[in-house]
């Protein structure tokens, strides 16, 4: 399905008749360039300049035809040539660049022709511009919280901090960035990716692990900015938006359906001990609270800083916090509650795993060859050294040692954006190269620890921080460290925009932090919030809580009895839901068409699916609307134009509603929800409304 054809100026390469690469001596399809840049990390935000020294368009070209291949050299002299060579592999189109260089840059004939370079050092900047239309639509990205549709803006892609407030426009924002440089941007994200996929019915993913831009700013073409050159660029077509996502998926892989466990009840987080979590724990199910488990991320003991209660980053049982967990987590478990914990891919200083890591070499390096020491806000940490094969070793045994073999039934496995650029690792990666893949490792490691104590259908890791590879090593990721607010960028709102993100970039399975996690600047999380929160949660692969950074500032699922009669009525709706949310999280596994959806995986000709992104579809057959509006008792929801004589059923009062525009009530504890009239599972979907 590749087709090349040529003009006097040009050429164009295809695939399935869309147009993905197109060039002319007038408009390149690719540049070449060199700059040097200056990376600045402080807590995980980063600012990244470039000073760019060349851009230089490859205007020239040849192409060569022969044993089935097509091979394209750009080049413009003196001294610039990049090869693409092309090939269809498995109904993709796979296009690898190759730098051509004689030898090296610096005074030595350049391509066979005698011409002498000048003492320009090599390239290490790489552009490549695709074909674009003015009315098109592309998605993806990695995780992206501020826009679904990503056309009309440029996106860097790097994994850092996802920002306070990220808008610049706001106050919290500007607070942040005032306080701690932490204000973030609406590019910010802990999963960036290169990958797209674009409603002219193709997709791409690039394997490249550099730091990246994808600028959708122009109207006539996409440019994408590599600061290494991509070992490969892959298309892939499909008849529908929905066959893309299925083909990403098919690529990179898919995750695991979760442990029958999950399904059973909500999470509770909560902390201060093991006679504090029995005490909550009794009284949550005294009132009728359907509870799954127990997350306590200060498991291993906690530290307090000016952000609030933080852990002791040594990930090893506190007895002192929590005596007799390990009784406390068996006695749990034959009431079918579970006990998870907390860990990230850091050791604090001067703890029994940094002395362990530091004694065997297995941390990452500084300059002058110490250990390289990371300040993560008032307290210092060392860096597990992955690219080191002991020390990858050492650290997937210590966590299933003391996390697994514990009894935990899972943790959240948080961080993995904090590789410093300048830090110096074992197998000689350069830092600016292995910043980006960080989190995909990590996840591997969890992954691998579960896997050889033969625990990988009963135990769960949920990862705020991804990159390409996570499909495979990470069975759920949950959105990261939201503020306790509304805002769109930041708050409830953000947090759909991020799973239908990551629906198009090949992974399905998605949650968040019920009530957000971020409390700062005079934000304190309302009841209000807490409760919506909750309602978005039960429709959701997972419904788990959070107390947030300052618990004491914020509502919990307990202050009150009457919040804890809410919860209890949102937990049973999402455990009524198990059977349609298993067969909808086994379809994610099966074909890689993801839980939270976009309605234009199911209604692409109908155009204003392709606008929204504070609705989603969960599964096929069910349409959620959260309330994301502080205050709002209804809301405005587009129910998907299908067939001309579709109906919706909204699922609190069974009333039916024709395909179109409506305005909904939505009071507190029945948020806006419809299923599909001929839905198989109707008799599901009825009897919640019967049962409320």
């Amino acid at each position: 399905m590749l087709s090349l054809k040529r003009s006097p100026s040009g050429f164009s390469v295809l695939l399935d008749g869309i147009t993905v690469l197109s060039h002319s001596s007038e408009e390149p399809c690719a540049y070449m360039g060199h700059g040097n840049e200056h990376v600045d990390m402080y807590h995980g935000n980063f600012t990244i300049e470039d000073k760019l020294d060349e851009r230089v368009g490859l205007a020239d070209f040849h192409i060569d035809e022969a044993d089935g291949a097509i091979r394209i050299s750009l080049s413009r002299d003196p001294g610039y040539r990049l090869d693409l060579e092309l090939a269809d592999e498995g109904g993709r189109l796979v296009m690898k660049p190759s730098q051509f260089m004689a030898a090296d840059r610096a005074g030595t004939s350049i391509g066979g022709s005698g011409a002498k370079s000048d003492s320009r050092p090599a390239s290490n900047r790489f552009w490549f511009r695709l074909p674009a239309e003015p009315d098109e639509s592309v998605f993806g990205g990695g995780e992206q919280f501020s826009y679904f549709n990503l056309r009309g803006r440029c996106f860097p892609l790097w994994t850092s901090e996802q920002g306070v407030g990220r808008n610049k426009r706001t106050r919290i924002t500007w607070e942040a960035d005032v306080a701690d440089r932490a204000g973030g941007d609406y590019w910010w994200t802990f999963f960036p990716q290169p990958t797209f996929v674009s409603t002219r019915h193709y997709f791409l993913h690039v394997d490249c692990p550099a730091y990246a831009v994808f600028d959708f700013s122009n109207s006539r073409f996409h440019e994408l900015e590599f600061w290494h050159l991509p070992e490969r660029l892959v298309f892939g077509a499909g008849k529908t938006m929905l066959d893309l996502a299925k083909g990403v998926s098919d690529l990179l892989g898919r995750q695991p359906e979760p442990p029958d466990w999950t399904h059973d009840g909500i999470i509770l987080g909560m902390q201060g001990g093991t006679d504090a979590c029995e005490r909550r724990l009794r009284r949550a199910r005294a009132k009728g609270v359907p509870v799954a488990g127990i997350w306590a991320q200060d498991w291993e003991g906690i530290n307090m800083t000016s952000f609030g209660q933080r852990l002791c980053w040594n990930w090893v049982w506190d007895p002192v916090r929590y005596p007799e967990l390990p009784a406390a987590i068996e006695r749990w478990r034959k009431e079918g509650v579970r006990f998870l914990g907390y860990a990230n891919p850091y050791v604090a200083a001067n703890k029994s795993l940094f002395n362990e890591a530091a004694a065997k070499g297995f941390l990452a390096k500084n300059a002058k060859g110490g250990d390289y020491l990371v300040d993560f806000g008032e307290f210092d940490a060392g860096i597990v050294d992955f690219t080191n094969p002991a020390a990858f070793e050492w650290y997937k045994t210590e966590t299933r040692k003391n996390i697994v073999d514990l009894g935990l039934s899972g943790w959240m496995a948080d961080f993995g954006e904090y590789l410093p650029t300048d830090a110096v690792l074992f197998d000689g990666t350069p830092a600016m190269l292995a910043h980006n893949p960080w989190p995909a490792m990590w996840a591997r490691v969890c992954y691998e620890a579960v896997s050889e104590a033969g625990k990988l259908d009963d135990v769960v890791w949920f990862m705020r921080a991804g990159s390409t590879g996570s499909q495979r090593w990470c069975p759920s990721m949950w959105a990261g460290d939201q503020n306790v607010d509304w805002s769109e960028d930041d708050g409830l709102p953000s947090v759909i925009t991020a799973a239908l993100s990551l629906s198009v970039c090949g992974h399905g399975v998605h949650h968040s932090d019920i009530g957000g996690y971020t409390t700062l600047f005079g934000m304190k999380r309302t009841k209000e919030l807490l409760l919506r929160w909750a309602e978005l949660a039960a429709f959701t692969p997972m419904m788990r809580s959070h107390e947030g950074n300052r618990p004491g500032d914020n509502w919990q699922f307990d202050t009150d009895d009457d919040t804890l009669d809410a919860i209890a009525r949102t937990s049973r709706l999402f455990v009524s839901l198990k059977p349609y949310r298993k067969a909808v999280l086994a379809e994610n596994a099966r074909d890689g068409v993801a839980a939270m959806r976009p309605l234009f995986f199911h209604y692409e000709n109908d155009p204003e699916s392709y606008a929204i992104k504070d609705q989603f579809l969960f599964g096929r057959d069910l349409l959620v609307a959260p309330v994301i509006v502080e205050g709002a008792t209804s809301r405005f929801v587009h129910l998907p134009i299908g067939s001309p004589d579709e109906e919706w059923v909204h699922l609190w009062s069974g009333r039916r509603y024709m395909a179109g525009n409506h305005e909904v009530d939505a009071p507190l504890g029945e948020p806006p929800a419809f299923w599909r009239a001929d839905s198989p599972w109707a008799t599901l979907f009825a009897a919640i409304a019967a049962s409320k």
